[in-house]
C-alpha cells in the first residue's frame, strides 16, 4: 500500500539537498521566503543542475538555447523556464515568481509538488520501483482496488501516458466488438468527433481533423474517426460534429451493427475548451446503449476534479463503458494513465495481447493512491466548482471589448480574444496592424507572462486558463486583475514596448 502520509518525511532531492515534506497538505511557506498563502511545505532549493561534473547555474536564456539546439522542435513553448514550483506558483532560475494558470495541461490538479504525493514517491522509490508485469508487486493490486472503488468500475488496465490509454481503449473496443458484438473480423468501426484531441500517436491522429496533426504522417488507420459514409450527403461522406447528436444518430443508423465504440471528450480541451449543449452526453449514452456501442469517455484532461466533479461525465449522470484517465492521476510527479471498464469488457483482452513494462509499476501505483486520496480528502472537486464560478464571473466583470466570450466548467476555462476587433480598432486609429504588428492571443499570453501569469493559447485566439485546483482565491483574482491589465496593453501598448519571445 501507499506509505503513510501522517508523519513528516526527509529525503534527498537529487542534488544532495535535504527536503522536508509536510505531514498533511501543504505546510507554511518555504525556505526562500516565498509563501503563497496555501500552507505549502518547506522545500530546500538545490542547485540548478550540473554540467561536466561541475555545479553550473544556467540562466533562462541559456537553458532555452540548449533546448533549441539539442532537443526536437515538436513544441512551441512560451519563453519561460520552470526551475521550481509549489502549489499554484512557479519560479524561474532568476527567482521570478509566476501564477501557473495551465497546470501542465491539468496534470497538477493537486498543485505542484504536493507534499503527501512527493512523500509517497520518495518512500516507494527507496523500496521498489519496478517489477514489470512478469511478476506481481505489493502495490499494484492495492492500486487496482482503490481506483476501481473510487470510480465504480470492476477493473483497470494500467498504462503510462494518456495517448497509451487511448490506444489501449481502441484495441479493447475492437476486441470487444469481435468477441461480444460479433462484428465480422476486420470490419469494426470506432467513431469520434471533429476537432477531437486524444494524443499524437499514429492511431490517434488517424481520428483527428487537425491538419497540423495529420499532414505528412499518412497513411492512417482505417475505420476510425469522425467521418462516415452517407450516400445522401454531399460527396457521399459526413463529418460527425461535437455537440450535434443528430450526426451520431445518423452514423449509428447507417453503420451501427459494425460500430464497436464511440470515443469522445466530455469537454473538448485542445479545440478550445468547448462545452457541449446540456444533455448532449446523456443523449450520446442513450444512443450507444440502443445500438450496443461502447461509450468511451476520454477524461484525461477533464477528469480528476478539474471540472467540479470527479469525472466530467458525472455532470450529466453518465456512466461510460470505458473511462480513460491520466495526467493528474499521479499529481504530476510521475507518468500514470489508466483504462477503466467492467469485467465483460476488460476481460476481452487476454494475457500476451497487450501490455506495458512500466504499466502498473509500484512507484506509479503508490503515487496514484496518494494522488487520489488528496483529491478526495481535500475535496478538490468542490473547490474547482466554486473557484471556476469566481473566475468566470470576475473575467466577465472586466467588460473588456476584446473578450469575445468566456466559457468553461469548474477550473477548465477559456477566454476567447477578439483579435479582429482589437486590430480593427488599432487600424482605425491609424496604426499598422499588418504582419508582425498584428495583435494576437499569443501576444496576450506574452503580456501575461511579463506580469507574472502563465497561460497559453489552445486554438488560435482561445486562451486556456486551468490553474491547479489548490490555487488561493486571492491569487486567482490577482490573475484576473492582470488579465484585465493585459487586455488594455494588447490594445494600447506601443509596438516597441511589446514583449517578444526572446525576452526572459
Amino acid at each position: 500500500m501507499a506509505p503513510s502520509a501522517t508523519t513528516a518525511t526527509s529525503a534527498t532531492n537529487g542534488n544532495g539537498a535535504v527536503t522536508k515534506l509536510a505531514k498533511n497538505g501543504y505546510a507554511n511557506g518555504h525556505t526562500n521566503g516565498h509563501a503563497n498563502g496555501n500552507g505549502h511545505a518547506t522545500v530546500t532549493k538545490g542547485t540548478n543542475g550540473h554540467r561536466n561534473g561541475k555545479e553550473a547555474k544556467l540562466s533562462s536564456t541559456e537553458l532555452i538555447h540548449l533546448e533549441n539546439e539539442y532537443a526536437a522542435h515538436n513544441y512551441h513553448p512560451l519563453p519561460v523556464v520552470f526551475d521550481r514550483a509549489l502549489g499554484a506558483k512557479v519560479w524561474d532560475p532568476e527567482g521570478r515568481e509566476y501564477i501557473d494558470m495551465l497546470s501542465a495541461y491539468s496534470a497538477v490538479n493537486q498543485g505542484h509538488c504536493h507534499p503527501r504525493i512527493v512523500a509517497s514517491l520518495v518512500a516507494q522509490a527507496q523500496k521498489l520501483t519496478l517489477s514489470s508485469r512478469a511478476f506481481h508487486n505489493s502495490v499494484f493490486g492495492v492500486f487496482a482496488e482503490k481506483v476501481g472503488q473510487v470510480f465504480g468500475y470492476d477493473m483497470v488496465l494500467p498504462m503510462n501516458t494518456g495517448a497509451e490509454a487511448v490506444e489501449s481503449a481502441l484495441k479493447l473496443a475492437r476486441k470487444w466488438g469481435y468477441l461480444r458484438k460479433n462484428i465480422p473480423t476486420g470490419e469494426a468501426i470506432i467513431l469520434s468527433v471533429a476537432d477531437n484531441f486524444h494524443g499524437r500517436t499514429l492511431g490517434v491522429i488517424s481520428m483527428s481533423t487537425d491538419p497540423t496533426a495529420r499532414t505528412g504522417f499518412e497513411p492512417f488507420l482505417p475505420n476510425v474517426g469522425p467521418r462516415f459514409r452517407d450516400e445522401k450527403a454531399e460527396g457521399g461522406e459526413r463529418l460527425l460534429r461535437f455537440g450535434e447528436i443528430a450526426d451520431l444518430e445518423r452514423a449509428l443508423e447507417l453503420h451501427g451493427p459494425r460500430v464497436a465504440a464511440f470515443l469522445v471528450e466530455p469537454i473538448q480541451g485542445e479545440a478550445g475548451i468547448v462545452v457541449p449543449p446540456a444533455g448532449y452526453l446523456r443523449a450520446v449514452h442513450a444512443l450507444c446503449k440502443k445500438h450496443n456501442v461502447l461509450l468511451i469517455c476520454d477524461e484525461i484532461q477533464t477528469g480528476l476534479a478539474r471540472t467540479g466533479r470527479l469525472l466530467a461525465c458525472q455532470h450529466e449522470n453518465v456512466r461510460p463503458d470505458i473511462v480513460l484517465l491520466g495526467k493528474a492521476l499521479s499529481g504530476g510527479v510521475y507518468p500514470v494513465s489508466a483504462v477503466l471498464a467492467d469485467k465483460d469488457v476488460m476481460l476481452c483482452i487476454q494475457p500476451g495481447e497487450h501490455g506495458s513494462t512500466y504499466g502498473g509499476n509500484p512507484l506509479a501505483c503508490a503515487v496514484s493512491i496518494t494522488a487520489l486520496q488528496v483529491l478526495l480528502e481535500e475535496d478538490l472537486s468542490a473547490r474547482a466548482a466554486r473557484l471556476g464560478e469566481v473566475f468566470r464571473t470576475a473575467v466577465k466583470a472586466l467588460n473588456s471589448p476584446l473578450v469575445q466570450t468566456v466559457r468553461g466548467l469548474g477550473l477548465l476555462n477559456a477566454v476567447v480574444i477578439d483579435e479582429e476587433r482589437c486590430n480593427a480598432a488599432r487600424r482605425a486609429r491609424g496604426l499598422d496592424v499588418e504582419g508582425a504588428k498584428r495583435r494576437t492571443a499569443w501576444q496576450f499570453c506574452l503580456l501575461l507572462k511579463e506580469r507574472g501569469v502563465l497561460a497559453k493559447t489552445t486554438h488560435g485566439n482561445v486562451v486556456r486558463f486551468a490553474p491547479p485546483l489548490v490555487i488561493e482565491e486571492a491569487d486567482l483574482l490577482k490573475a484576473v486583475k492582470i488579465i484585465g491589465e493585459c487586455l488594455v496593453d494588447l490594445d494600447t501598448r506601443e509596438d516597441r514596448d511589446m514583449p517578444t519571445e526572446e525576452e526572459h
